[in-house]
């Protein structure tokens, strides 16, 4: 048995200032064919567990290429077809084949291409004929496509927010690629559209039970697999929302049913998932008042997983304004100001610019005379079993003592390790400020006396009544109050 592998994945903020080539995805994560690493990366889980069983079972597996670019802007056209191109051409090579496995995101957009993943799986398809089975992996905030669903037999997205699932998620793929190529199954699908834009955290209620209720139905009866794409609110693209996905084994008409029942009930959660996120003022009202130690603030809209530059000054400002001394905050982008601080040495104390320099929504530029206390060549942090650059980093000392991490390559704060790797103690402070809508939880839940979400006005298209989508055509909660009451008139 011959099964093809590969991975082109990056979330595209089609609002953003930012845009999206070729070095981004060198910048992140390029893998060639044979040279991903032993440890995988959020949506390349596939070919770690992929690997683990081709060993165990001695089948072969064609690894072709992974690469992942950070969330941005819209990604070139050139840059997208070379990637796809790369991939299609490894596939022929790799020919016949039994099996593709994909590891994708699901909110890829490129400048011509608004379904690049649709458009990635149904060239497969066309390549490979009608009987080799195709299975992928997308992470929920993702856009699910008729295109997709049609060239695809097998579809599994995380389940988690916080993504902590993205290996069982490739093993999952793998396991019922397997199962369908040896005849154990025939895997059916059916699709709800929940009409809705909604944040669907699953650290907290409603949906921390819905989850575990979803995850108790697979493997139960004929139901193979339960996924729910929460859509990609910064993504201007026709099937923006949530939806259900559902497999079963060839039993369609529970397919269809059980996606409605978990689809009506999705819906019934709308205005009711999303932690309190607090403006910049309350929030640090609520942590001055709090005896916790260490308190975790997340800036949720300035946060370079959700496509935007991460360079906002504003609730540093804030915090400086207040005259708070005993934080770190983690991160802004600023490669220019690194570059300035490598220059300058550690223990130099200079005047500095820096943030604030790739839009007209993230606050002017601080200066400040500060001290560069640590300087870091390929600087890195934790993701789960995943280890995500980010560049060179240093920390500056601000007047007060505050001290903040610069970074070169853009990420959102997953885990305590982006302080504590750059000779930080995250438990020793008081207060943590970070840049991540939920991501951040698992990690940081563990260490925080308190955490407390805020919402800083920005980059990010965060309220989709006044987002001006060009490409939405569908009735959509909350731009319309009942999209399914429209959508039958």
């Amino acid at each position: 048995m011959r099964i093809f592998c590969a991975s082109i994945a990056t979330e595209t903020n089609t609002f953003s200032p930012l845009r999206t080539d070729f070095s981004d995805f060198q910048e992140s994560f390029y893998a060639p064919p044979g040279q991903h690493p032993v440890t995988p990366t959020l949506c390349s889980a596939v070919f770690t567990e992929g690997r683990l069983r081709a060993a165990k079972e001695g089948w072969d597996l064609i690894e072709g290429t992974a690469t992942w670019a950070e969330p941005g802007g819209l990604v070139s056209r050139e840059t997208y077809e070379q990637l796809r191109d790369e991939v299609l051409g490894q596939l022929r090579a790799a020919m016949p084949v039994d099996g593709v496995i994909l590891g994708l995101h699901g909110a890829m957009v490129a400048q011509d291409y608004l379904d690049c993943e649709g458009d990635l799986i149904s060239r497969i398809r066309a390549l490979v004929g009608p009987k080799v089975v195709i299975g992928t992996s997308f992470d929920p905030h993702s856009h699910l496509t008729a295109l997709r669903v049609d060239n695809a037999d097998i579809i599994v997205a995380f389940k988690e927010f916080p993504h902590t699932d993205f290996v069982e998620t490739g093993r999952a793929v793998v396991d019922l690629v397997l199962r369908t190529l040896r005849g154990e199954i025939t895997p059916t699908k059916a699709v709800f559209d929940c009409h809705m834009i909604e944040v669907l955290p699953t650290s907290r209620e409603p949906m921390r039970s819905f989850i575990d209720r979803a995850k108790d139905m697979e493997g139960t009866g004929d139901i193979l697999s339960v996924s729910f794409i929460h859509g990609f609110m910064a993504g201007d693209v026709p099937d923006l929302g949530a939806k259900v996905i559902v497999t079963t084994n060839n039993n369609p008409a529970e397919a269809k049913q059980i996606a409605r029942d978990l689809g009506v009930e999705l819906f019934g959660f709308r205005g009711a998932t999303r932690p309190t996120f607090l403006k910049p003022e309350a929030a640090l009202d609520q942590a001055l008042a709090s005896d916790a130690k260490p308190i975790v603030l997340t800036d949720v809209w300035d946060n370079p997983g959700g496509g935007v530059p991460g360079d906002s000054t504003i609730l540093l400002r804030a915090v400086m304004e207040r005259g708070l001394s005993d934080y770190a905050f983690g991160t802004l982008w600023d490669p220019m100001a690194v570059k300035t601080c490598f220059s300058a040495g550690e223990g130099a104390t200079l005047p500095l610019r820096f943030g604030g320099k790739t839009g007209a929504h993230a606050g002017a530029p601080i200066d400040a005379e500060v001290t560069v206390k640590k300087l870091e060549r390929n600087a890195w942090q934790y993701f789960g079993q995943s280890i995500v650059p980010l560049g060179d980093c240093a920390v500056i000392v601000l007047p007060g003592g505050g001290e903040v991490i610069l970074n070169t390559n853009r990420s959102q704060s997953f885990d305590p390790s982006l302080f504590s790797n750059m000779g930080i103690d995250p438990k020793s402070k008081k207060y943590l400020f970070i840049k991540s809508t939920n991501h951040f939880y698992d990690a940081f839940a563990k260490i925080a006396g308190e955490i407390i979400y805020i919402d800083v006005h920005g980059p990010y298209p965060s309220d989709p009544k006044t987002n001006g989508y060009r490409h939405v055509k569908r009735p959509l909660w909350p731009i319309v109050d009942d999209p399914f009451a429209q959508k039958a008139s």
